[in-house]
């Protein structure tokens, strides 16, 4: 079969849906309430913003090699505690009213089996088809929380009658 594969860092933007730390931890700052970050927060993630993402998906497909494998990643490591500071950060110039949110972060129980890092090698794509991605975590976060903020009744919807908040699939 004419294929090629991609395997991705994770991803965030706008309308992920609000079970992923990123929008979880914008909302419920927004709304006042705790910020629950596993363990001390020291797990690692590549981020990845999802039009960069998108991007990357199209090069790929218009010249990527057929059978080989691709890796896309947004260059972008952050501890979670570090990124949900960030979130903190920027709701506080946004919404200073609420300030500051950093003061709603707890520490909860880490989940069993949780990976300390994901990683990801993107030297492949970059090298062989010049992709690299056009966010910094700092720019992409910034319109990621716009949205959010912007498009409260999305979420709001979501969470009246879709999903109660809790994470999926433990129950």
């Amino acid at each position: 079969l004419p294929v090629v594969t991609t395997n991705c860092s994770n991803n965030y933007g706008l309308w992920q849906f609000p079970e992923k730390l990123i929008p979880v931890m914008a909302i419920a700052a927004m709304e006042g309430r705790p910020l629950p970050v596993y363990g001390r927060g020291e797990n690692v993630r590549d981020w990845l913003h999802v039009e960069d993402h998108a991007r990357a998906l199209a090069l790929v497909l218009e010249k990527g090699r057929l059978g080989e494998t691709y890796n896309i990643g947004g260059n972008a490591e952050r501890r979670n505690i570090d990124v949900v500071r960030a979130i903190c950060a920027h709701l506080d110039e946004a919404r200073p009213d609420h300030a500051p949110h950093d003061r709603l972060i707890e520490f909860v129980t880490d989940r069993p089996g949780h990976d300390l890092r994901y990683a990801i090698d993107a030297t492949k794509i970059e090298r062989e088809l010049g992709w690299t991605p056009s966010e910094t975590f700092e720019s992409g976060l910034a319109k990621t929380l716009q949205w959010y903020l912007d498009n409260a009744d999305w979420w709001r919807e979501i969470r009246a009658r879709r999903y109660d908040g809790r994470r999926l699939g433990t129950g």
